[in-house]
């Protein structure tokens, strides 16, 4: 699950876990998203390359309405008037939800990201949808897997040699 925050932020390889820095829900937030669609790439690129039928999609909702946008009550100026632009352009929690159905449903190709259609893909119907240059980069995705690999001290099981099912 993606977000248009995949155009702002940026993974931090030095430190993915904040544990060496102050940590900011706002950028950590940024610097997850486009791990989101790194991993989601990274993990089409795997079983493609060990033979498998499985795709990896990924998607966006857009700029929804959510529970938690409203929910918020940060008291300084600043919040509430990106709060109130985010109001005009947001459209609802039902149809932020629909592009990761259409991820899902839709005969899309591996690796495909969907998000709205309109609004630089702020709201809409489902559709594809583009990525960063950051979020694409394949070396980075390749190490995010590796990182993830070695934080979790998980392997991807299929190798050259795995049997797979299809």
């Amino acid at each position: 699950m993606a977000s248009l925050g995949h155009r702002i932020g940026s993974p931090d390889f030095t430190d993915l876990q904040w544990g060496r820095r102050s940590y900011r829900p706002s950028a950590a937030y940024a610097q997850s998203k486009p791990a989101d669609l790194l991993f989601a790439a990274e993990l089409q690129r795997r079983p493609t390359r060990a033979g498998s039928l499985v795709i990896s999609t990924a998607a966006h909702p857009g700029i929804s309405a959510t529970n938690p946008m409203r929910a918020e009550k940060r008291p300084y100026l600043g919040f509430r008037v990106e709060k109130a632009l985010v109001a005009l352009v947001a459209q609802s929690a039902e149809e932020g939800a629909l592009p990761t159905l259409y991820a899902a449903t839709a005969d899309l190709p591996g690796d495909s990201c969907a998000g709205p259609d309109r609004l630089w893909a702020m709201r809409g119907a489902p559709a594809p949808v583009g990525r960063s240059a950051r979020a694409r980069d394949g070396s980075a995705a390749r190490r995010l897997w590796e990182v993830s690999e070695d934080l979790t001290d998980t392997r991807f099981p299929l190798g050259t040699s795995a049997t797979l099912v299809s």
